[in-house]
This record gives C-alpha cells, sequence and structure tokens, in this order.
C-alpha cells in the first residue's frame, strides 16, 4: 500500500463531472500555447493554500455534506484547479501580466478560506498556534539556508530554476517541519506509507527518546528537494514551459501537504 490512508475516490456522478471539468479547463490552456515562467509557478502556490485548507476542513467535517466528495484527497487537488484554471485563462486572454491576477485572487481567496477556517476553529475548541507556528518559522529559516547555500554553490541551478526552485525547498521544508511537529509534539500520525517508513527508522535509532522521530524525515526531504532542483535546472533551460510545471508539482507535493497540516494543527486545537 503505497497511497495515503484516506485516498478515496469520489461518487462517480461528482467523478465524472470533475474529470470533465478538468478536461475542460486543461484543454482550453493548452491550446493557449501555454507559457509557463517561475513566476507562473509562484502566482499558482496561493491556489496550493486554498487547496489546503479546504481539505483541512474536509478532514474536520466543517463542509456542507453536498460538496464534501470534491475535497476528499484527491479529488480536492482537480477541484482547486478548475476555478485556478478558468481565473488563469482569462487572465492570459485579458491582460498581458497575467500572473499578477492568478496571484492576486489566489491570495484573496486562500485568505478568505483559510480565515473561515481559524474563524471555525475559534468556535469549536480553540486555536493551537504555538507550535505550528514554531514549525512555519523553522521550515522558513531552513529553506532560506538552504537556497542561500544552493545559489553559493550551484549558482547555476538556482540561476535556472528561479523562485520556482526556492518554492520547491520552502514547500518541502514545510512538509517535513510540519510532519515532525505533529508526530512528536502534537500526538499526530502520519498517513502516507513511505513517510511512515522514515519515520519508524528514526524510531528505532537509539535517538529516538532524545530527538524523537521526525528529524530524519526533515533531513531525507530536504536532501530529496536539493537533488530534484539540481536535477530539474537543465530540464528548465531545454524546456522551460514543461521543466517550470514539473517543477511546479514538485513544489506543490510538498507545499499543499505542509499547509494543510499546519492549518489543521491550528484548527484542530
Amino acid at each position: 500500500m503505497v497511497l495515503p490512508e484516506g485516498f478515496a475516490l469520489p461518487p462517480l456522478p461528482y467523478l465524472l463531472g470533475l474529470l470533465a471539468a478538468v478536461a475542460l479547463v486543461a484543454g482550453a490552456l493548452y491550446r493557449t500555447d501555454l507559457s509557463v515562467s517561475d513566476r507562473t509557478v509562484l502566482a499558482l502556490a496561493p491556489w496550493i493554500v486554498v487547496g489546503s485548507a479546504l481539505h483541512a476542513l474536509y478532514v474536520v467535517e466543517w463542509v456542507p455534506e453536498v460538496v464534501a466528495p470534491l475535497l476528499g484527497t484527491p479529488a480536492v487537488y482537480l477541484t482547486t484547479f478548475v476555478p485556478a484554471g478558468i481565473l488563469w485563462l482569462a487572465a492570459l486572454r485579458t491582460d498581458r501580466d497575467p500572473e499578477r491576477p492568478l496571484a492576486v485572487a489566489g491570495l484573496l481567496v486562500a485568505l478568505a478560506v483559510v480565515g473561515y477556517a481559524l474563524a471555525l476553529g475559534a468556535e469549536n475548541g480553540g486555536l493551537r498556534l504555538f507550535w505550528p507556528v514554531v514549525g512555519l518559522f523553522v521550515a522558513v529559516f531552513l529553506a532560506v539556508a538552504l537556497w542561500a547555500g544552493t545559489r553559493r554553490t550551484y549558482p547555476e541551478v538556482a540561476a535556472a530554476t528561479g523562485v520556482a526552485g526556492a518554492l520547491v525547498l520552502f514547500g518541502h521544508a514545510l512538509d517535513a517541519v510540519s510532519t515532525a511537529v505533529g508526530v512528536d509534539l502534537l500526538g499526530f500520525g502520519e498517513r502516507t506509507p513511505v513517510s511512515r517508513a522514515v519515520l519508524d527508522v528514526a524510531a528505532s535509532l537509539p535517538t529516538a527518546d532524545l530527538l524523537g522521530v521526525g528529524w530524519l524525515f526533515v533531513l531525507v526531504k530536504l536532501a530529496i528537494a536539493e537533488v530534484v532542483v539540481v536535477l530539474f535546472a537543465e530540464f528548465v533551460r531545454e524546456d522551460p514551459t514543461e521543466g517550470y510545471l514539473l517543477l511546479g508539482l514538485v513544489a506543490a507535493v510538498g507545499l499543499g501537504p505542509g499547509a494543510h497540516n499546519l492549518i489543521l494543527f491550528i484548527i484542530s486545537g
């Protein structure tokens, strides 16, 4: 079993409708002869947070039943893509700088959804802020340090991948640190089998009682993220659109779960 716990497709009517909407939006984007840069990846980052917040609300069962099937795993990723893709299309056709309205709209929606989640959390048992906020600052520090090291050691990699490379490092630092905080400090479990295997290895080491088990996961995730950024640099230089799209996907795989973890920890206080 390599899929995370809770991974399930929505009921068939929801699934067919969602796949049709995704196909229409993705097809329309493809026909625009899309050009993707590191600024595009950054503009899409707030939409990843939107999906993370919606899934956190789904996990604590604070969403209407009629929309709940669209917010599970993996449906929430597709659900979030549809409005983001529609706005992206509109921006491409009406604005010379499509990344700006895409990013602004994403930030506004993210603030609204996260704010709604925090308001509900405050009403339902209060918010748990300390450790999630500490985790966020630690993730930022690790990502900045790693990116500074990348720029110093591999300046050509930093130049090629740009903001997208930095976002990959931050996203996976956030995922790793938030997982460590959840497992070692807040009593949460890990739903992904591969991640659980790394945590189990750390639990078998003599350092488990002193350092916990999350530290090894942080090291492994950061090492993998750094290797991916270095390896993708040449691909980005050869084919920027596909290279940045794939880097954006790698960033989303870290940023999405990381943001979800922090929001879930805060509102389930």
